[in-house]
């Protein structure tokens, strides 16, 4: 061998010897700290997983789209509601009005004039949802009428009747507006 080749030859050993411990040192520590790097999932378990999150955003799509549905009609039932009964207290403003209308007709049995306002004040409001309780003669109830007062029936087919009708009862939109005020046999 020449020199040359045996430098060489000894210069690898002299790395080899050198390689040796920073291996043994490097797969020690794998072992112990570093971790295999992970491996890539498969096709299969991506499209599993794609498909457990469209399902998760389908789900999340569909309650959002019923929540908005259900504030929607809530909003325009609501709105339904204020518009039909939005008048009522206007309505129970006017109650004692008719109610003096009412009391002038029957003093007055033969002005033309009180009359005739009356029936156009009356059609304007029924127009608008209101509608008189005839209550005289029927069953008391008391979801509909307020008794004032109890007097002897004077025949037994009276009895929890309603005999006389001290103040009108009222609907507005067929909800009750003002109670009948009235007198019950018993």
């Amino acid at each position: 061998m020449s020199k040359k080749e045996h430098h060489t030859a000894e210069a690898e050993e002299k790395l080899k010897q050198e390689e040796q411990p920073v291996e043994e040192q490097v797969e020690g520590q794998d072992a112990e700290t570093t971790t295999e790097p992970e491996t890539e999932p498969s096709d299969a378990e991506k499209v599993q997983e794609m498909g457990e999150k469209l399902a998760a955003l389908n789900d999340k799509y569909l309650r959002l789209y019923s929540e908005y549905e259900n504030y929607r009609k809530r909003t325009n039932q609501e709105k339904a509601d204020l518009l039909i009964n939005g008048s009522k207290e206007m309505m129970k403003a006017i109650l004692p009005v008719i109610d003096d209308f009412e009391r002038a007709l029957s003093a007055t049995a033969n002005d033309e004039g009180v009359l005739l306002i009356y029936n156009k004040m009356m059609k304007i409001l029924e127009q608008k949802g209101l509608k008189a309780m005839e209550v005289k003669g029927e069953k008391f109830d008391e979801n509909l009428h307020e008794a004032i007062t109890r007097i002897p029936a004077v025949e037994e087919g009276q009895k929890g009747m309603v005999v006389d009708v001290v103040e009108k009862g009222y609907y507005l939109n067929d909800k009750v507006l003002r109670y009948a005020k009235v007198v019950v046999a018993f």
